[in-house]
């Protein structure tokens, strides 16, 4: 057993141990078709504390020589698979963490050299016996011991793009590191497999990836496996059950990014967290700063502030993911920015419709952190607000409500630029960000005949705040407003949505009419 040459099954057995362990060994399975084949190099990227580093423990477990780590596996689901006998604890396995290695010498000529000697101390410890024709190259001798044994080895790597993240603006250093995977990886017959992880895909120059042996799996794509990029909304209600929590606020807090096939997948730290502490809050700040968020969205692209603030109103945003360099310093257009946010999980991505969203009201957090930081005065002036708006309403004060939202618009005309109900849906659930923290709030609800602008249901924990309907016109009335909530029987689709039949007066229906001429809002509110 060696320091990173089959180092055995410990961390892996941590993870077990832990008081929440959620089986993703399937990935195994996916691995298992890959090895010695020529779809054997799997990049994989997602954001921080989404268990990057637990898989690659997970995979090292698995195939390394040297342990037993059949009690570990047998009661998982890899277990079941036909491949789970053939490659258990039978292949020489390196696992890499490049971050540790940066860090011990923040310089890429000593990192390399370091690499090499580490891995070359493991091999010649492990086959002393080898007649190796060069003991002081690494390539040569992973060649010589192929020849000699018939062994190969699997490469895992985990933080492999630290460099891009750490340096973010050399690239003659980025060419150095790439080149030194490049030749240590691509077309080796020793390679059996290599499974790498990261934040960012892997880096292009132009059109064109330096890795291009990889196939890559991220947050734009992650093909098939996605059931392990975080946790499903079947494993999630598994632990709801289990800890007593509410499904209803996990999936507020830490739902929002989406894949085909899999559908809603969930933070997977900030579930463990609020499960074993009950307590729901924006767990994603302990792990990274919200400043890089700050740092992305001041960048000044035409129509960047603009999408941001849209989306934090509940709307999505086109996005092309084609033109990103996969580094933080090529950014040459909004795009580029957006597809950065996607890769570090503040944005959720729509792979069948090309858009981006903000995904939960943890990541909203952050965004309203950013903002403030940012300064966007006008912006912060109108979340600040937005706990008055809200009093204003359960007051039934619709003087107030209208001359809320007129001052909101008129300080934000240049972003919130009505041309329709939709848009004034936007500038509406900008002004009401607070209640977020009372409300499950949709928007276009089915409702009996029709769709609801905008609905707004308590939360269990918030039953005592009463529930409200509201419906936009623009360029019409308030009260034709008020009158389309009855006539389509909106209230009557609630049932559906969660919510049971309210005591008197903890029902508010809310119109609201914007009109084009005397750019004026007016409100009329009924309780029911």
């Amino acid at each position: 057993m060696g320091i990173y040459l089959n180092s055995g099954n410990s961390e892996f057995a941590s993870s077990l141990r832990s008081e929440i362990y959620v089986d993703k060994s399937g990935l195994i399975s996916v691995t298992n078709k890959r090895l010695g084949t020529k779809q054997r190099y799997l990049c994989v990227s997602r954001p921080r504390r989404f268990g990057k580093t637990m898989a690659g423990e997970m995979i090292s477990a698995y195939y390394s020589k040297d342990c037993n780590s059949r009690d570990m596996f047998n009661d998982l689901k890899i277990a079941q698979d036909p491949s789970f006998e053939t490659h258990l604890n039978r292949h020489n396995v390196f696992f890499l963490n490049i971050q540790q290695f940066w860090s011990e010498t923040n310089d890429i000529l000593k990192m390399k050299e370091r690499i090499q000697k580490l891995l070359l101390w493991d091999l010649q410890q492990q086959y002393p016996d080898i007649s190796y024709f060069d003991k002081t190259n690494l390539t040569d001798s992973l060649r010589d011991i192929l020849a000699q044994t018939g062994e190969g080895f699997i490469f895992i790597i985990d933080e492999w793009d630290c460099l891009f993240r750490e340096v973010k603006d050399d690239p003659e250093l980025w060419c150095i590191y790439l080149d030194f995977l490049r030749n240590l990886l691509k077309d080796a017959k020793y390679v059996d497999l290599v499974y790498m992880t990261g934040i960012l895909p892997v880096k292009k120059y132009g059109s064109q990836s330096a890795l291009n042996m990889f196939d890559e799996y991220s947050m734009t794509d992650p093909w098939e496996l996605s059931e392990f990029v975080g946790f499903t909304e079947s494993e999630v209600e598994a632990l709801c059950k289990k800890y007593g929590r509410s499904f209803d606020l996990v999936r507020q807090w830490y739902n929002g990014y989406w894949f085909p096939k899999i559908g809603n997948v969930y933070n997977p730290k900030s579930v463990v967290m609020a499960m074993l502490s009950g307590h729901f809050n924006n767990y994603w700040n302990k792990t990274a700063s919200y400043e890089t968020l700050e740092i992305h969205i001041e960048m000044n692209f035409d129509g960047l502030k603009d999408s941001v603030v849209k989306m934090l109103g509940g709307e999505r945003a086109r996005v092309d993911i084609q033109s990103f360099q996969n580094d933080l310093e090529s950014f040459k257009s909004k795009d580029d920015v957006l597809t950065l946010l996607i890769h570090y999980g503040y944005l959720g991505y729509d792979i069948e419709t090309e858009t981006v969203f903000i995904p939960n009201n943890e990541i909203s957090s952050e965004y309203v952190n950013a903002i403030k930081g940012a300064h966007w005065e006008e912006i912060v002036k109108m979340l600040n607000s937005s706990d008055q708006l809200l009093q204003d309403i359960w007051q039934k004060d619709a003087t107030a409500v209208a001359d809320a939202i007129d001052s909101a618009h008129l300080e934000n005309a240049s972003i919130l630029k009505y041309n329709d109900e939709n848009s004034l849906a936007c500038a509406l659930s900008i002004s009401l960000y607070s209640a977020k923290k009372y409300y499950t709030i949709i928007r276009e609800l089915p409702t009996g005949k029709g769709f609801a602008d905008l609905v707004f249901l308590p939360r269990p924990n918030h039953v005592d705040k009463p529930a409200m309907v509201v419906e936009l016109k623009w360029d019409k009335s308030a009260d034709s407003a008020i009158q389309q909530i009855k006539e389509k029987r909106y209230i009557a689709g609630f049932v559906g949505a969660g919510f049971k039949t309210a005591p008197p007066g903890q029902l508010l229906l809310v119109g609201i009419n914007y009109d084009k001429e005397t750019k004026k809002h007016e409100c009329v509110i009924e309780a029911r």
